[in-house]
């Protein structure tokens, strides 16, 4: 990530610099709006040893695929950690369980929706972890909330950086900063 040391990932008592995806369209459990949930998980994350270090604004996008869905907020956060990306897997899902979302089929509506995006530059495809993750280039959702937090991000499989996958979305790609956004750190 430009503009932060590096870290080394799998090395105990390395801190590693993480990107996170954060999203939602439907109200918590509560009925507080997504917003408050995706709060919610950060701080829940801090707990798990995920210390937030930048977050960006909040966008709406339309649901991907397409679908009669409520739109979606969407955010990304930076963040340092000394677990691993299957420790951060297990701390995102688990947070995604507490607040809320149930996995029944794919792209449902949810509350909450976390994805590991990067992991320093580490490159890894497992079972159930793919880093980085292998959508995020394609969507603006992600994209433009990400080159907040991290202008001139260097994707380590494509060698582009975030401005420039940006600037290679296909046309109709949108997501736009919500009004009264509150989000940035």
């Amino acid at each position: 990530m430009a503009g932060t040391g590096r870290a080394t990932a799998g090395v105990r008592g390395k801190i590693a610099v993480v990107l996170i995806g954060l999203g939602g369209n439907l109200a918590g459990a509560q009925g507080q709006p997504v917003t408050a949930t995706l709060a919610e998980a950060l701080a829940a994350l801090n707990a798990e040893g995920v210390t937030v270090v930048r977050q960006s604004r909040w966008y709406r996008s339309a649901p991907v695929p397409v679908s009669g869905q409520p739109w979606f907020t969407n955010g990304v956060a930076a963040v340092t950690t000394a677990l691993s990306p299957e420790q951060v897997l297990t701390a995102l899902l688990a947070t995604e369980a507490k607040l809320g979302r149930h996995r029944t089929v794919p792209n449902a509506a949810r509350p909450v929706d976390l994805d590991l995006l990067a992991y320093d530059e580490r490159v890894l495809a497992a079972p159930g972890l793919a880093i980085p993750h292998p959508r995020m280039h394609t969507r603006a959702f992600v994209l433009l909330p990400l080159a907040d937090v991290a202008p001139g991000w260097r994707h380590p499989v494509l060698g582009r950086t975030v401005e420039e996958l940006i600037a290679a979305l296909p046309p109709g790609s949108a997501a736009e900063p919500e009004l009264g956004e509150t989000g940035r750190t």
